[in-house]
């Protein structure tokens, strides 16, 4: 039975889905090319969906594209560009680089500019059930009507707006808010890009725009949510509070899952930063498959330190176990061997790949006909590692 880690309850739990399972994963805000931290991201759900795809579960994931943000409109100036433009680019060049990588894509991306009717119709609840109020054009979730508020991250108010502070968006909250905490759902700006609403022209507020996405091609209450640890607070913990005050059903979300950093020279790889090694140049050295295998190769609540050493080594440990398995066979199917069940109790104990893929090394020296078929359809199935 899967069994996966559910960050708002600081525990591991069997997984037990019922119909189809739903699962959605903050994607990219494209204004940049996709970086390893980005692609070890997208990989941990790819397997996710794979593994109970090959346990016989339907699966609708949905994985967002945030094609407006403060960032993209100050890289857009900066480089002389359309905004509209920059995004529509990068997205290319994003979705180029994952399908590279043998990515199982999402059933559905759904992009914030698309949805906006969306966003109007969950801030119009949330005012109606005074869980938001208006201020001078812009609307703000009150934190205060959110009983929970701060179960997922566990953060006190004043580390809450240390955070804050930091955020791209931070200039334009307006002061005379109730609370600091208190978030926009919807935002009058000085300038830049708008669209119209019951409040004036504005734009939407980060955090609602997933809530909305989420709700609309994945209903009311999801299964999995996930994506990068830094979106913990303040993006999830405010899509909890909108999410659940617009609907009255609770949970939101099942299971949360957050993939750690991938590190360069100890510091987060970020694109703000500038301190990335980029997918589409790691995969002018490495194939597809040998750079998903080291992608994987760290349990995703660890964090990852870039290593060209190791990089090295996982490229000749793919040649190897290619060599073992041979070829995929349209034939391959996950049998009930020893050597199967054990590189899949691996891959079931919240997804702990490093361990499954070293299994499945060790069973492949001494593989018999059948086990290795079998050891095949995991890896090039589930893992995609050849």
């Amino acid at each position: 039975m899967l069994h996966l880690y559910d960050t708002r309850r600081r525990g591991t739990f069997p997984f037990r889905p019922r119909g189809v399972v739903t699962m959605y994963v903050c994607g990219v805000t494209p204004y940049d090319t996709t970086h390893l931290g980005h692609a070890r991201t997208f990989l941990v759900f790819d397997v996710l969906a794979r593994l109970l795809e090959a346990r016989g579960h339907r699966v609708r994931y949905a994985q967002n594209v945030t094609d407006i943000d403060e960032s993209i409109l100050r890289r857009a100036a900066r480089d002389g560009i359309g905004w509209r433009e920059l995004g529509e680019r990068e997205e290319r060049a994003f979705l180029e680089d994952m399908r590279r990588l043998r990515w199982r894509a999402p059933d559905v991306m759904p992009h914030a500019t698309r949805e906006i009717g969306e966003m109007h119709d969950m801030i119009r609840t949330l005012i109606d059930r005074g869980a938001a109020y208006r201020l001078d054009g812009s609307v703000y979730f009150s934190v205060g009507r959110a009983k929970a508020y701060g179960e997922l991250s566990r953060l006190s108010p004043r580390h809450m707006a240390r955070i804050l502070a930091t955020q791209d968006d931070a200039s334009l909250d307006d002061p005379r808010r109730k609370d600091p905490l208190d978030f926009a759902l919807w935002r009058a700006v000085p300038d830049g890009p708008t669209w119209p609403s019951p409040y004036g022209p504005g734009r939407p507020g980060w955090h609602i725009e997933c809530s909305a996405m989420a709700r609309h091609d994945l209903g009311d209450q999801i299964d999995v949510h996930g994506g990068g640890s830094d979106l913990i607070y303040p993006h999830h913990e405010n899509e909890i509070a909108q999410s659940e005050a617009a609907t009255g059903k609770r949970p939101f979300v099942k299971f949360w899952m957050h993939v750690q950093p991938m590190c360069l020279n100890a510091a987060k790889m970020s694109k703000s930063d500038g301190n990335m090694v980029f997918v589409r140049n790691a995969l002018a050295a490495t194939p597809p498959e040998a750079l998903r295998l080291y992608l994987l190769d760290k349990h995703y609540r660890k964090r990852y330190d870039h290593d060209e050493v190791r990089l090295g080594r996982a490229l000749e440990r793919q040649r190897r176990l290619a060599e073992r398995l041979g070829a995929p066979v349209r034939s391959d199917a996950i049998g009930r061997d020893r050597a199967t069940r054990e590189v899949m109790a691996a891959l079931e104990d919240d997804l702990d790949v490093p361990r499954g893929m070293k299994a499945l090394e060790r069973h492949a020296r001494t593989a018999d006909d059948t086990e290795r078929g079998s050891l095949r359809a995991i890896a090039h199935r589930v893992l995609g590692i050849v």
